[in-house]
């Protein structure tokens, strides 16, 4: 599986994606900044999932960039699966150049968002239109609102798994019903026939009605009977043996 894959396969419910919007907004208004997101993978891309609605915010969700070689701050964060904190981009000479300085936003705290099986999910994130360092209480409020949605992305993950296991389960029972109760078949040569009046082989049947796949071997009755040298043959290794 790629290493975005399951992220992509989630599907993030209404009542959850508000929940989030909440959280976005909310860390937004007590940092006192323009712009609080989550940003998700998606195929080869990074895009904004949830974007705080508060005034001076340039990014919008579905808003997305290539993300291997993309220099935003959340790439960094993603690949180096660890916290991220840029006071001024514009005095430092790694990022004055990145692609959000040019939306005016020259500071930033971020931290990625894993799934439960420790593959990235995205980031939660901050960013400002002036410098600044965030304090310590601010690191500590988005980690909590990131174990929050690291909490929910668990549960959702294995809804998704057991969802998957019991649409197996079902293919399985649907599988068996198809095979169950009276198959009638010929005394002599042993076709089946099926609902539409047709007669087919065994193996043909089957294969039609379930996933299963055959393997020929021959029976020690059938070698006695067609091979009986062959059979003489492998009883006595068996007995020397």
């Amino acid at each position: 599986m790629k290493e975005n894959e399951q992220s992509q396969q989630l599907e993030v419910s209404v009542d959850t994606l508000n929940k989030w919007q909440n959280i976005v907004d909310i860390m937004a208004e007590l940092v006192g900044i323009p712009t609080a997101l989550i940003m998700r993978l998606v195929e080869s891309n990074i895009e904004v999932f949830i974007a705080s609605q508060t005034d001076g915010n340039p990014y919008h969700p579905g808003d997305h960039e290539h993300f291997l070689g993309s220099g935003l701050y959340c790439e960094t964060v993603i690949k180096a699966n660890d916290k991220l904190l840029i006071p001024n981009a514009l005095t430092d000479e790694k990022w004055k150049n990145n692609p959000d300085v040019k939306l005016n936003m020259i500071s930033y705290l971020g931290f990625p968002i894993l799934l439960p099986d420790g593959k990235p999910f995205g980031t939660i994130c901050v960013l400002d239109n002036k410098e600044n360092a965030y304090s310590e209480t601010y690191e500590n409020l988005i980690m909590t609102f990131r174990e929050i949605i690291q909490s929910q992305l668990e549960l959702i993950y294995m809804n998704t798994v057991l969802g998957e296991k019991n649409k197996n389960l079902s293919d399985y029972f649907a599988e068996i019903k198809m095979l169950r109760g009276i198959v009638p078949i010929c005394s002599f040569c042993k076709q089946i026939r099926d609902a539409e009046g047709n007669w087919s082989e065994v193996e043909a049947y089957v294969s039609k009605h379930s996933e299963a796949q055959f393997s020929h071997s021959i029976c020690p009755s059938c070698m006695e009977k067609h091979y009986p040298e062959e059979h003489e043959s492998i009883k006595k290794q068996d007995n020397d043996g």
